[in-house]
């Protein structure tokens, strides 16, 4: 058996490269550096709120609630439309009411802004039928611009016919 010479642990010198240190700090700063994004800060809007006191409220617009009402038959046809319990014969003459109701003042505050409608339809009713009432109470086109009527459409809940 042979044995080792065996050095004293001294004399052994352990280098450290920095070389490659280095270069792996610079491209972790790099990194960090492209995917920083400055946010702008939210929240900061600086309004002034007014003082409590005497002064005059304005009235608050109660929203205009209205629903609507279709109704088919087996087939899916429409029978009836009807707007808050009054009937209508076509949706052109649906239009024209929801117009004269509505008018032509809008911005904040306006009755456009608060008028909101529900629709309650029949549950074969043929989804056409659907499209033309939404298009009606939506608004319309006129010179290029679109006037904008009622906005907020939602649907009643199905009561029944989809077992």
């Amino acid at each position: 058996m042979k044995i080792r010479k065996t050095r004293n642990i001294a004399e052994e010198q352990i280098e450290l490269q920095m070389t490659p240190m280095i270069d792996i700090v610079f491209q972790l700063l790099v990194f960090f550096i492209m995917s920083f994004k400055i946010v702008a800060q939210e929240g900061d809007f600086n309004v002034k709120m007014p003082l409590q006191g005497d002064s005059p409220t304005t009235p608050e617009i109660m929203p205009l609630a209205m629903k609507l009402r279709l109704t088919a038959d087996d087939e899916g046809k429409l029978t009836g439309i009807a707007l808050n319990d009054v009937p209508f014969t076509s949706f052109t003459d649906l239009h024209m009411h929801i117009r004269g109701l509505i008018g032509d003042e809008s911005g904040p505050g306006s009755i456009r802004e608060t008028a909101e409608i529900e629709l309650d339809c029949d549950y074969q009713l043929a989804y056409t039928h659907v499209i033309e009432a939404v298009t009606a109470v939506s608004g319309y086109i006129q010179n290029d611009s679109v006037i904008k009527l009622i906005e907020k459409i939602k649907f009643a809940p199905p009561t029944s016919g989809f077992e």
